[in-house]
């Protein structure tokens, strides 16, 4: 058993404290963090995603950007170009919002597919490449994509195998009355979602010491039992009645990562079943795709994630 890394302890108080009633989903996004993994974030407007995501960037003292993504959005707004100088009659590269340690990608489906795909390049090699000049990105180099469920006119959802590139698929819910109370009271104390309140934060936490987290996560041990367990539930997935495309390779190698790093989360430094349940419906439910006439039948994505895991017996 290891201690939890007090520096994580920080990080989820604080922003617990400031994005009220959001435990569960702040849990998900630091274990996605962890695992090094990029997420969507799907709620209605409103309920705190795009605060979430700017705090978080505060308290570790990342770069961040943000990106509105509307249907005239080229890839070149997100990568960058290379304009002319007539003055120095040279080329000089203007560098896009993507160069940056978190990125908010805000309603990722309001943008053309050319454009998603520009993003998604840099999400799965870590760089940009302008005119054959390959371009690293930064090491932490982060994407929160969101939407919003409701839209559905002038949307272009994003394709199965782009979606696989996303580690969570995370369901922003309204706050219960209790935590609503409280955001209510802490904007009467004064607190406004602005830059400029955020930018009072203290931060608890660096990049370097995230990547170091990081590190430690892939050194998290798992046992052969839990990787064939694992194995068990992927393959379940793929052969489940009801559903025309199961978990990928990517989604098993990820599954493994968030595993990992769910138990580093919980103090532990070895994964048990349930931290490979507990990320399942975040990891999931962006990749399984239901078959129409279960569809037709109103069939559920979760609803199938919690048979697939009741079914598949646990290692003992």
């Amino acid at each position: 058993m290891s201690e939890t890394n007090p520096v994580l302890n920080r990080l989820s108080q604080e922003l617990n404290r400031v994005v009220v009633g959001q435990s569960t989903l702040i849990q998900q996004v630091l274990i996605a963090l962890l695992a090094g993994g990029h997420v969507i974030l799907e709620g209605v407007p409103g309920t705190g995603k795009t605060l979430l995501v700017k705090v978080l960037a505060q308290l570790i003292q990342a770069d961040f950007r943000r990106i509105q993504l509307t249907p005239d959005v080229l890839p070149s707004d997100i990568t960058g170009t290379n304009i002319f100088d007539l003055n120095t009659r040279s080329f000089s590269l203007k560098k896009g919002p993507v160069f940056t340690e978190v990125l908010l990608a805000d309603e990722i489906n309001r943008t053309p597919p050319k454009t998603q795909a520009a993003l998604l390049e840099a999400m799965e090699e870590m760089q940009v490449t302008l005119d054959g000049e390959s371009l690293a990105l930064p090491e932490l180099f982060w994407v929160i994509a969101t939407q919003n469920p409701l839209e559905f006119e002038g949307t272009y959802p994003l394709p199965e195998a782009q979606l696989d590139r996303f580690v969570f698929k995370l369901v922003v819910d309204y706050p219960d009355q209790a935590a609503e109370k409280q955001m209510l009271l802490n904007r009467q104390a004064g607190f406004a979602a602005r830059r400029l309140d955020i930018a009072r934060l203290q931060p608890v936490a660096t990049v370097p010491e995230i990547l170091q987290a990081r590190q430690v996560v892939r050194e998290v041990k798992i046992s052969e039992a839990i990787i064939d367990y694992l194995l068990a539930l992927v393959k379940a997935s793929r052969q489940y009645p009801d559903l025309a495309l199961g978990a990928s390779p990517r989604a098993a190698g990820s599954w493994l990562q968030t595993s990992q790093a769910t138990a580093y989360l919980g103090g532990r430094n070895f994964v048990t079943p349930d931290d490979v349940k507990a990320v399942a419906p975040s990891l999931l439910r962006h990749r399984l795709i239901l078959r129409p006439e279960a569809m037709l039948d109103g069939v559920q994505i979760d609803g199938v994630i919690a048979s697939i895991l009741n079914k598949v017996p646990v290692p003992r």
